[in-house]
């Protein structure tokens, strides 16, 4: 879902910021707006967080016998939620990883 296309936004602010920070003091560096990385982890454990809510909906309401909900479509939420929740956790470890590097890192 939105999921990817949010981690692509956070992977490319990060890379804009990075590039920022390797002109700085050039006059002809372009101004990048002021993103709050917080924010955007935020805003994606949130849609993270959307489709794993819809997907239990989706599957509570099939169980329950509903007649608009198909089972494919069940599977398919189930899925996204499953490939989105992945996607965090691996957003979650390289983040863990850039950590301990820093921190390893002698002054």
């Amino acid at each position: 879902m939105s999921v990817v296309s949010s981690m692509d936004q956070v992977l490319a602010q990060l890379k804009a910021v990075s590039d920022q920070a390797s002109v700085t003091g050039k006059s002809s560096a372009p101004t990048v707006a002021q993103a709050d990385f917080g924010q955007i982890l935020k805003s994606a454990v949130d849609q993270v967080n959307t489709v794993q809510q819809t997907a239990s909906q989706l599957s509570q309401e099939f169980v329950g016998g509903s007649q608009d909900v198909e089972l494919h479509d069940v599977m398919i939420s189930l899925q996204k939620a499953n490939v989105s929740f992945q996607s965090m956790i691996q957003v979650r470890n390289r983040l863990v990883s850039a950590y301990q590097e820093i921190m390893n890192m002698q002054v």
